[in-house]
């Protein structure tokens, strides 16, 4: 290869890395509301989402998609065929899901999709939400979704679900429907078979009511803890209300993650930078001191 051809080689090689980079220049903005009030004796949920979506791609946006994550553990789902099928499952998967009684396995249900307050149609198909668009999102439009749904919480299977190994009654991480990802490659509205998650970086207020037994850990940073007679201590005080609400706001995050356990206690350490951490778990002697 001459000289000349191969700074021409370069500097192809380096417009299309530009061109790359320029197309992820980008990122799509989400801002949730979510008010969500248990059953606990069920393992249900109501919810009740406002979802504020900012399209900052230069494309027009004529659809978009929802993760439906619960409804992979039912029997004969995508997730329960793979696992039982391919040659690497999961174990901590395999059969599980086949085996779940009816009131063991999880699901979403959405009973009403809005867009800047006009009714919206939809289709589901397993873990994924599609809803064609009434009024296409332009460049740099924010809009707003309301919607309305129930779910059940899967007995324990992976990630999330209730009586978990360790005893935590609830473990809720991908329990809510989620927006899927939009970026230079399109849509990411992938089936969910027990792989990784892709989300959209934003805010939340999430405002989850619940019997005054349970101690709950989320995201981000409560905001009621006088209201519900939870301090910053860490003795948990009984809160005045048979089912108080608790607030968490978390800024700029992919995602909103919470546990809810009626043994929770709380160990805190400060770090030099102001931050204070904050550890929840069941009190246990062989790990209270590890926890400490």
């Amino acid at each position: 290869m001459t000289k000349r051809n191969l700074i021409l080689l370069l500097a192809l090689v380096g417009l299309s890395f530009t061109a790359f980079s320029q197309q992820q220049r980008w990122q799509q903005k989400v801002s949730y509301k979510m008010d969500i009030e248990m059953d606990v004796e069920k393992h249900q949920y109501h919810g009740e989402q406002l979802l504020e979506y900012t399209n900052n791609s230069p494309e027009v946006l004529d659809k978009v998609f929802y993760h439906l994550y619960f409804n992979a553990f039912q029997p004969g789902s995508m997730m329960d065929v793979r696992s039982r099928t391919i040659v690497d499952p999961d174990s901590r998967v395999g059969d599980r899901i086949v085996h779940l009684t009816e009131s063991e396995q999880g699901w979403i249900k959405v009973n009403t999709l809005k867009m800047n307050g006009k009714k919206l149609d939809f289709s589901m198909e397993e873990t994924v939400l599609e809803v064609p668009l009434k009024k296409p999102i332009q460049p740099g439009e924010t809009v707003k979704f309301e919607m309305d749904w129930d779910a059940q919480v899967p007995l324990q299977i992976r990630r999330s679900g209730w009586n978990n190994k360790e005893g935590i009654e609830f473990s809720m991480s991908q329990w809510y429907p989620k927006i899927s990802e939009y970026d230079y490659e399109g849509w990411h509205a992938n089936p969910y078979v027990g792989r990784e998650f892709h989300g959209v970086w934003g805010d939340f207020e999430v405002n989850i009511t619940l019997p005054k037994d349970y101690v709950i850990a989320g995201t981000g940073i409560l905001q009621n803890a006088d209201e519900i007679g939870y301090g910053y201590s860490n003795k948990v005080e009984s809160p005045s209300k048979e089912n108080p609400t608790w607030k968490f706001k978390a800024e700029n995050v992919i995602d909103f993650v919470w546990a809810a356990d009626p043994d929770y206690v709380q160990t805190t350490a400060q770090v030099e930078n102001g931050t204070l951490l904050r550890f929840f778990h069941q009190p246990n002697e062989e790990y209270d001191e590890a926890w400490s």
